[in-house]
């Protein structure tokens, strides 16, 4: 099996998290004026996505994604050229205008099941420590993107091979999370 490339995080070899690692800042890929989102946490639930929808670096094949409490992120530098890429996304993906990087995507759905979570892209960390990818989602996305489906076979054993089990949806315990909120929202789920 070839060394397929899946993003630079990833085929670089997973970095694991730095023990008490509380946070730090991310910048655009602006030489100057970057836009800058201070985080001040640890992420949670990182991974490998394969949507179509996230941004990923030239090159790579997965974003690398994590999520942290939308209180824990702010705007810190250049807010003003930050811009969403599609305010009608249940994800609203804040990018640069100038080099469009996503900074962090933010759900305004009250309802929905990760409402107050900000997805953020550790990759444009100056920092190391952040938490390491856990798992791949929406695999078979990456078709939509131009992967030949005739790489898919490899491409998860490649995952695999990193440590990172593929699924072509969330992990169990993140969709467990959304059928969750829908039937409580159904007044299905008794809690």
């Amino acid at each position: 099996m070839s060394e397929v490339k899946l993003h630079p995080s990833l085929d670089n070899g997973i970095k694991p998290p730095e023990s008490g690692f509380a946070g730090g800042t991310l910048e655009c890929l602006c030489s100057t004026d970057k836009v800058e989102i201070t985080i001040g946490a640890q992420t949670l639930h990182n991974h490998a996505c394969g949507c179509s929808r996230c941004w990923k670096p030239k090159g790579a094949k997965f974003a690398v994604i994590a999520v942290v409490p939308r209180e824990k992120l702010t705007v810190t530098a250049n807010a003003s050229k930050l811009a969403i890429v599609d305010e009608n996304a249940p994800i609203q993906r804040h990018a640069c205008k100038e080099c469009h990087a996503h900074l962090f995507g933010r759900i305004e759905n009250r309802d929905h099941a990760f409402f107050g979570l900000d997805f953020v892209h550790t990759e444009l960390s100056p920092q190391s420590g952040w938490a390491a990818p856990g798992f791949a989602a929406f695999v078979s996305s990456i078709i939509e993107t131009g992967t030949a489906p005739e790489l898919m076979t490899e491409i998860r054993g490649r995952l695999r091979t990193i440590g990172l089990e593929p699924y072509d949806c969330l992990s169990p315990d993140l969709m467990d999370a959304l059928a969750t909120q829908v039937a409580k929202l159904n007044g299905v789920h008794p809690n």
